[in-house]
């Protein structure tokens, strides 16, 4: 089974902490292998002076459902400490909401996918604890879709934005920790930063074949079958079908109430995508796009997720409802990005969504990230922690 540091607080954690005031950084994973939260480890601890909480997007608990619904800090009603909001008016601490911290310990679950927004979360406090000359203690746990798989552009930097911070794939094979050491040296940020390693990790294991609990990062990241399709229809949050939000299958799930699903997927069978199905699933969402409407749509299953290509899966995806004339590009804002196309920023570069509308097909799209990629991996060498 795996274990992360918190499983051995006192002899992993407690040393790097040394009679400092602490703050944290954490969400609703943030737990160790009894189930018991960070919050409360550091609050009871006699040697630790927790100072103040930091949640990210979606809440310290994962209490705000969509995308772009921002909230508010608030006094934790027990240990009565600040909880501060990184998905709101700031999303990188302030000097303030830091004062008196001599280390912030960054406890974040991660999903494999440079647009899952914790890493960028992580950056921004980075780097403000580099200003303000504040260590930086990044507890490392498990990419859920292992360290080996990576599909889809590597990240521009022109297109950086709070979905993507780094030069990295969109499916990148990276835990956190991992990123945490990368965008220190590469983003230059240059922050006192220690990153403690997971016991029994192997890069070959996904989340089943770690022994931990699945707890919900996210409100729409429920099942480790979501973060299995996810690199790639994250994607379709920048399309006008639905990803499904709104279902009990996000990301899953996507459709639309004109799509033409089995002609869909009868085009989709010719491709003969590697370790996956797809299945014609109707689905009426509760809230988001389309919310209480009749959708025609599918579910992609995933069969063999080794030989699952998500991002190549879903830009297959939308290659075909483009041609049928049912799909378009949805315009900015997306997530604090005013000028950018949404869906640019998600696959890395314009490249992509340039292959669909010319109508040159995504195979040669293809061929330049899987070189990229190649040149990335060499480049990742020096940061690997496994």
């Amino acid at each position: 089974m795996v274990h992360t540091a918190l499983d051995s607080f006192d002899k992993r954690v407690l040393p790097f902490l040394d009679g400092k005031n602490t703050s944290v950084v954490c969400h609703s994973s943030s737990i160790d292998s009894h189930y018991s939260h960070i919050i409360d480890i550091l609050h009871h601890h006699p040697s630790v002076n927790l100072k103040s909480v930091f949640g990210p997007q979606h809440g310290l608990f994962g209490q705000t459902q969509d995308n772009m619904i921002e909230w508010e800090g608030y006094t934790h009603s027990e240990y009565r400490v600040p909880v501060y909001s990184l998905y709101g008016k700031h999303r990188r601490p302030t000097s303030d909401m830091l004062e008196d911290t001599g280390v912030l310990i960054i406890d974040l679950q991660d999903v494999g996918c440079r647009p899952y927004t914790y890493a960028w979360t992580m950056k921004n406090c980075m780097a403000a604890c580099a200003d303000l000359n504040i260590s930086v203690l990044v507890i490392d746990r498990p990419n859920p879709l292992g360290g080996i798989k990576r599909d889809g552009n590597v990240l521009k930097k022109p297109y950086y934005t709070f979905v993507g911070g780094a030069e990295i794939p969109l499916c990148h094979g990276m835990t956190i920790g991992e990123i945490a050491e990368w965008i220190n040296d590469r983003e230059e940020i240059n922050c006192d930063l220690e990153v403690l390693r997971m016991d029994g990790w192997q890069r070959t294991m996904t989340w089943n074949d770690t022994g931990l609990p699945w707890v919900l990062p996210s409100p729409n990241m429920p099942s480790v079958s979501t973060a299995f399709v996810y690199p790639g229809m994250v994607m379709v949050e920048a399309l006008n079908i639905s990803e499904g939000r709104g279902t009990t299958l996000p990301f899953e799930l996507c459709g639309a109430p004109s799509l033409k699903t089995d002609d869909i997927i009868k085009e989709l069978e010719k491709l003969d995508m590697p370790g996956c199905a797809f299945r014609k699933h109707n689905f009426i969402p509760t809230f988001h796009k389309f919310s209480g409407e009749y959708c025609e749509g599918m579910q992609i299953h995933v069969t063999d997720f080794k030989k699952f290509e998500p991002v190549f899966t879903a830009a297959s995806v939308f290659n075909i409802i483009y041609r049928m004339g049912d799909l378009s590009f949805n315009d900015p804002p997306y997530e604090y990005e005013e000028n950018l196309l949404p869906f640019d920023i998600l696959s890395g570069d314009s490249r992509l969504s340039e292959a669909i509308k010319s109508g040159h097909g995504i195979s040669e799209v293809k061929e330049i990230w899987q070189s990229e990629i190649l040149s990335f991996e060499k480049e990742f060498e020096a940061y690997k922690l496994y």
